[in-house]
């Protein structure tokens, strides 16, 4: 499998941790939306933490929704993501473009801007879980941090990556989320700090030919590292004509009439995979005869 998530534990159960490598994930997202480098890395990323997230998930229709509204030129990002690692999402400005950052890096901080993280977890209950924190960098690998120490009081470490080629397509993807469980022992603790110094580029150690098993080795050195399972990851999308078909007959008998009355067919796009639907006035006049 090309794209895929590991599950982990270390230190007897104390560490719980994901790694995964998304190249394939993000180059679909790319494609899909014609994203400039600098949307395609934030996109990206949010793709790749979306899937670990995902896969943190127990039920076969959990379904995750990660939301960064912010006030930069992307005009936010959404991710949507299942427990069996599939995902998909898009940004609002795919074609943003900026310069570089004073380290010579794609400006996704610039690019996100001040604003918000939500998570939406739809887990099968009466109402979804929803958390929000306000961004603390706009990078998304430490807002994430951020969002798991504070609304979910889960001590963890995430670095998340996408490294682009010289014609913009997506060379290297991937991240890893580390937790703490609220019984971790403090040489635990301090053993992972110190593993966590010697990380400082995801995409780095990818280019270098780390698979995730290798980079949670590096990061849980010393620390028993236990694989549990392997989850293959892909940008999926549900959309079809049907459902969308369905979203038509929705709008109600008076809609439809007014949209069969101009005569023309109606295009209609799926936000997620950029996918167009098109319905003719025959296509539509069916759809009426089926709504209510």
């Amino acid at each position: 499998m090309e794209d895929y998530i590991v599950r982990a534990t270390a230190a007897g159960g104390q560490i719980r941790a994901f790694a995964a490598t998304t190249r394939g994930v993000v180059e679909t997202a790319r494609a899909a939306h014609n994203t400039s480098p600098v949307a395609t890395a934030a996109l990206g990323r949010l793709l790749t933490a979306g899937a670990m997230m995902g896969v943190m998930m127990k039920g076969d229709k959990d379904l995750l929704t990660l939301q960064i509204k912010s006030g930069g030129p992307i005009d936010g990002i959404t991710v949507t993501a299942d427990s069996k690692g599939r995902v998909k999402g898009y940004v609002g400005n795919p074609g943003v473009m900026l310069p570089a950052n004073s380290k010579g890096k794609l400006d996704v901080a610039g690019a996100v801007g001040p604003g918000f993280l939500n998570v939406i977890m739809d887990l099968g209950l009466k109402e979804p879980y929803s958390g929000q924190t306000m961004l603390q960098t706009s990078e998304i690998a430490e807002d994430l941090t951020y969002y798991f120490a504070t609304s979910q009081q889960v001590p963890s470490s995430v670095g998340l990556g996408v490294l682009m080629a010289p014609d913009n397509t997506v060379k290297q993807a991937g991240g890893f989320i580390v937790q703490l469980m609220p019984f971790a022992k403090e040489e635990t603790i301090a053993r992972l700090e110190e593993n966590l110094k010697g990380i400082t580029s995801v995409t780095t150690l990818l280019n270098e030919g780390y698979t995730p098993e290798k980079l949670l080795e590096r990061l849980l050195e010393g620390l028993n590292l236990e694989i549990n399972d392997r989850v293959p990851a892909e940008f999926w999308c549900n959309c079809s004509k049907d459902r969308v078909a369905k979203a038509l007959i929705s709008v109600g008998k008076k809609d439809l009439q007014e949209m069969i009355d101009e005569a023309k067919e109606v295009e209609l796009n799926c936000h997620f995979c950029n996918t167009n639907y098109t319905f003719s006035v025959a296509e539509l006049k069916e759809l009426l005869r089926l709504a209510r």
